[in-house]
């Protein structure tokens, strides 16, 4: 990834792939695969990791905003 607005499109992807991991992870406990205690558990690491992307994103495009010739 050599551009920001090629950074900012794979945290775009990496989000949403982190959003379709909570969303397997509510499926999972629902149907018995995980405790409630495994599942908020897991939950928090992904939450920690979406808000991590979210902020890289967010710069990235701050970047892209700032010099939109260099991206």
């Amino acid at each position: 990834r050599k551009t920001y607005k090629d950074q900012s499109y794979f945290c775009t992807i990496s989000y949403s792939s982190a959003i379709e991991l909570l969303n397997n992870l509510i499926i999972a406990k629902d149907l018995g695969y995980l405790s409630n205690e495994q599942n908020i558990e897991e939950r928090e690491q992904v939450e920690i990791q979406t808000f991590l992307i979210a902020r890289l994103r967010k710069s990235q495009q701050s970047i892209i905003k700032q010099n939109p010739k260099q991206t």
